[in-house]
């Protein structure tokens, strides 16, 4: 078997061999060149030390070198060089203690996660693989290196990284994986929000987000996201939908982009039906309010995930608004004041979600919600085209023509054109400059 790899890589193993110490890509490059996929980053493993791989190179940067790597830069790329490792004692299911170099390469891929990520390669060598990484690869299972709570003891973010391999790959995990994920759950909660973050982000954005689902039966979502374990656990009896609240959720993410911020809203737009829930006399469901009760609910898991301040503002207004037009009847004053409110940037998302959030219903009256999704986008396609005004800033009066027109600066200015802009709002013909003076005297007549 052979893999290719950038010329750089190449060279920095040559170079390092050439000098009488092994060297090898190792890992994900491994993996995913096999899979005929492009790696992202190519890490190389070696046994130099990090002084002598230093010693190589132009250029290098102490990455992490406390653990041995070192960054070799090459034409302005770095590449990440290790040295061959044993891992100490993990105290805290996050890292080791203290880590010790080996001669060994056998040794240093004894410590890594799962099979799939301890393959090496070098072209004298070819493919190193003593866990069967390719007969997992072609089985398409997750599976431990070696004892499964003994991997997940050193660092329990591998238990989240099961699952999102599994989603990347849409692969299974092995049987005992599982139980050794169901076993040490818990210890997800010694891991930082900031790396769950990333491998939830990495999961719900793969093309098999249905994956969450196993996060939730092994009681990985009951550590890192509870609000999805009571999403889960909160039917829908109605006629609009055939689903839980939770696997309905998981359609809708089937159903819009893998763009990070489209994907945790439609992970938490329906963040607040559990506590929504009233049943009528006859069996209904029904989720009251759930879209302005789900805005702070999806602000507060979001922060507590640590995400970017816009990705937060931007989802938890996703959540507010996306169940607005869902009535159908909706006229264009109408919409102008919403798209007002809700800002003209978050329409571009907002018809996104909608359109997913009504491919995860039942398909009861779906032909007619269509026609009323499809009338709510010509319309604001309409307003636009007509370059309707939907802000202050859209006006044809600012405050410098407000003092023209003998106002005073300060807070009355803003009163002012907030009045302007309502009444624009339902009449759009009103915005000239003509028309705006004439209500700014009005105005100041009263």
């Amino acid at each position: 078997m052979k893999v290719e790899m950038p010329k750089a890589a190449g060279y920095i193993i040559e170079t390092l061999m050439k000098h009488g110490y092994e060297a090898y890509i190792v890992g994900g490059c491994v993996r995913d060149s096999i899979l005929g996929k492009q790696p992202q980053d190519w890490d190389i493993t070696t046994s130099a030390t990090p002084e002598q791989t230093k010693a190589l190179f132009r250029r290098t940067i102490d990455t992490g070198i406390e653990h041995g790597t070192v960054t070799v830069m090459i034409d302005k790329v770095g590449y990440e060089v290790t040295t061959y490792r044993v891992d100490g004692k993990y105290e805290d299911h996050r890292r080791p203690k203290e880590v010790t170099f080996t001669a060994s390469l056998l040794e240093d891929l004894k410590r890594r996660d799962f099979t799939i990520n301890a393959m090496a390669y070098n072209e004298i060598d070819g493919l190193v693989d003593e866990f069967d990484g390719i007969g997992d690869l072609q089985k398409g299972i997750i599976r431990c290196v070696g004892v499964p709570q003994e991997r997940f003891d050193e660092d329990a973010l591998r238990i989240l990284r099961a699952v999102r391999f599994a989603a990347q790959l849409n692969f299974e995990i092995e049987e005992e994986t599982q139980d050794a994920i169901r076993e040490k759950a818990e210890f997800l909660g010694d891991i930082s929000a900031e790396r769950i973050q990333v491998e939830l982000t990495k999961l719900i954005t793969s093309k098999h987000p249905e994956k969450l689902i196993d996060a939730y039966e092994l009681g990985i979502t009951r550590i890192v996201l509870p609000e999805f374990d009571a999403m889960m656990e909160t039917p829908q009896n109605n006629i609009h939908h055939c689903y839980s609240v939770g696997r309905h959720t998981i359609e809708v993410m089937k159903h819009i982009e893998p763009v990070p911020v489209l994907r945790w809203a439609a992970l938490l737009h329906d963040v607040a039906k559990p506590m929504c829930r009233t049943t009528d006399e006859k069996g209904r469901d029904h989720f009251y309010h759930h879209p302005k009760e789900g805005a702070p609910i999806a602000h507060q898991v979001l922060r507590r995930l640590k995400l970017d301040n816009e990705t937060i503002h931007t989802v938890e207004r996703l959540v507010e608004w996306h169940d607005y037009g869902l009535e159908g009847n909706i006229s264009k004053k109408t919409l102008r004041k919403a798209l007002y409110r809700m800002g003209p940037d978050l329409f571009d998302n907002y018809r996104k979600l909608r359109w997913a959030d009504m491919m995860g219903h039942s398909e009861y009256n779906r032909e007619n919600n269509v026609k009323a999704y499809k009338r709510l986008i010509q319309m604001q396609k309409e307003i636009i085209d007509a370059e309707e005004c939907l802000s202050i800033k859209d006006l044809k009066m600012d405050g410098k023509k407000l003092m023209e027109l003998g106002v005073k600066p300060g807070p009355i200015m803003g009163e002012i054109l907030n009045a302007l802009l309502q009444q624009v709002l339902e009449q759009p013909e009103l915005n000239t400059e003509e028309r705006l003076s004439e209500l700014v005297s009005e105005y100041q007549n009263r």
